[in-house]
């Protein structure tokens, strides 16, 4: 299960930015990782640890701004189709390690 968070945070006030800093920062401390810009997301192994990180990120929002949190299962999150561009970025491949005697 993958918990997706979206927001949208007002910056225009010194206060809206320290609002908007402590919320991504209380995501990063709960173990979410940062997907995009406003979009960060976090792997959870069942639908109640989702619930408790959700919990947890309805507890922190801020006073102002657009939150959104979606819950999606592994199989659907591994069908996301990524693009740089116009392309579609293909996964990196390992490199074969060379070891010299």
């Amino acid at each position: 299960m993958w918990v997706l968070v979206f927001f949208d945070l007002p910056t225009e006030t010194r206060i809206e930015r320290k609002a908007a800093t402590r919320f991504r920062k209380q995501l990063l401390d709960d173990g979410f990782g940062m997907f995009q810009f406003s979009i960060y997301s976090r792997f959870c192994a069942s639908r109640e640890n989702a619930a408790v990180h959700i919990k947890r990120t309805k507890n922190n929002l801020p006073k102002k701004g657009k939150v959104a949190v979606m819950q999606i299962t592994d199989k659907q999150f591994g069908m996301i189709e990524l693009f740089h561009g116009k392309k579609e970025i293909e996964p990196e491949v390992p490199h074969q390690q060379l070891e010299l005697f």
